[in-house]
């Protein structure tokens, strides 16, 4: 462990700023969902422009059901527009040489479960057409750079939701793609792995490679991003450099080393010259998490949404009580608790006894009897059968039937 009078390890190169070069580009980008009939169900995408350009760190934000992940998938091809377009690297996102220069990583990492990582980025890299040499290298690199060294001859089934997407940023990755598009990369992984993934992030950034994350952790957001947009019911509410859309430019905030009191309370003035060039003035800026939900905020006022919503009561039957006297549920809870059962414990003289079904005696005499032989039958044809219970038959009948029987047992007929 390094000495705590070390100097610190020098920090990366700043990264270069973004290129002019447009990466992703949609104009009047609209989905529309139909029902079986053809009639419009859901608008999940409303008219949405945005450019991302290369080197480029683009923020997808909002809530869930907003239309973040319908806009992905009609950026990678898998679904089509209702109207408007969307161009990567200038071409369709259907055009098979544009997919080849993308990486995904999904929200939920879809992986065989049998494979080991090896095995799965080997996999993977065989789909981009990767030859042996290429994609065992790519692969002893992945494994390493995501920490999964000692993990290498486990199966991806065994693995925690951490080390999935783990693996699921490898193979992401595995055909060095010029644009990057990630789902919740933090999701499952621990500080560790969050602060590793960041620093990838950062390090694609600074080769010039364009990364559109979509995340709900507006911390990461905040670290990373150069731009972001903000969805609310399928429209773009909010978009442009985080600097700008989190200043308040209507305040001034003056930043100053520790003072004694009485020079904190003198003007600006003196402030400047008792703390020379570490007093500065700009203009401060609020957090992201407080921007994002006053935009959905005023979002909401201005129209509905096909999504999940937020703020809403509990439902009548979990909060308890009636809708006129609603119960909270701490109260119950502490209600049960702290009341006896109402029910004593069951004593031997409170339990009934069983009851025994009742016999019927004549039934059972009857039961126990010979059956009677069954008049006008012949030697060959054996024991009359007895009638089953109900309306008593006549003896022609009965001589009908066992002449029947007779014939079809090899008897003689008549």
């Amino acid at each position: 462990m390094a000495h705590p009078t070390a100097p610190l390890p020098a920090a990366p190169s700043a990264r270069p700023a973004p290129s002019d070069e447009v990466v992703v580009r949609a104009v009047g980008l609209t989905k529309v969902f139909k029902d079986f009939w053809g009639r419009p169900k859901a608008r999940a995408v409303d008219n949405v422009d945005f450019e991302i350009r290369r080197g480029e760190i683009f923020g997808l934000l909002g809530p869930n059901g907003s239309g973040k992940s319908t806009t992905i998938k009609m950026l990678l091809g898998l679904l089509y527009p209702t109207k408007g377009h969307i161009t990567v690297f200038n071409q369709s996102p259907r055009d098979v040489r544009t997919k080849a220069r993308i990486g995904y990583l999904p929200e939920e990492s879809y992986l065989y479960r049998y494979l080991n990582p090896g095995e799965t980025l080997d996999f993977f890299g065989s789909l981009f057409q990767l030859d042996s040499s290429d994609r065992r290298n790519r692969t002893e690199q992945l494994i390493e750079m995501v920490g999964l060294n000692q993990a290498r001859s486990r199966t991806v089934g065994e693995f925690s939701k951490g080390m999935q997407r783990r693996i699921g940023i490898a193979q992401a990755l595995v055909n060095d793609p010029d644009l990057v598009i990630l789902d919740e990369p933090t999701a499952g992984l621990d500080p560790l792995g969050c602060r590793e993934v960041k620093d990838l992030i950062m390090a694609l950034a600074r080769r010039g490679k364009t990364v559109i994350l979509s995340s709900h952790l507006l911390a990461d957001v905040e670290d990373l991003c150069d731009r972001v947009v903000i969805y609310y019911g399928g429209r773009i509410h909010a978009q442009g450099p985080l600097h700008d859309l989190l200043a308040r430019p209507d305040q001034v905030r003056i930043t100053a080393p520790i003072l004694s009191r009485e020079t904190t309370e003198k003007a600006l003035a003196i402030l400047r010259a008792e703390g020379g060039d570490k007093v500065r003035l700009d203009n401060p800026t609020q957090n992201l998490e407080g921007f994002f939900l006053e935009v959905v905020e005023k979002a909401r006022a201005q129209g509905d949404t096909s999504g999940a919503t937020s703020g809403n009561k509990v439902a009548q039957f979990i909060r308890g009580g009636s809708a006129e006297n609603p119960v909270s549920q701490a109260e119950a809870v502490l209600d049960r608790l702290s009341k006896p059962s109402a029910a004593a414990e069951p004593t031997l003289s409170s339990i009934p006894e069983p009851v025994a079904p009742a016999i019927n005696v004549a039934r059972l005499e009857s039961l126990s009897q010979p059956a009677a032989p069954a008049s006008g039958t012949t030697p060959d044809a054996g024991p009359a059968i007895a009638a089953s219970p109900g309306p008593e038959a006549s003896p022609a009948d009965i001589a009908k039937a066992n002449d029947k029987l007779s014939g079809l047992l090899g008897g003689n007929r008549k």
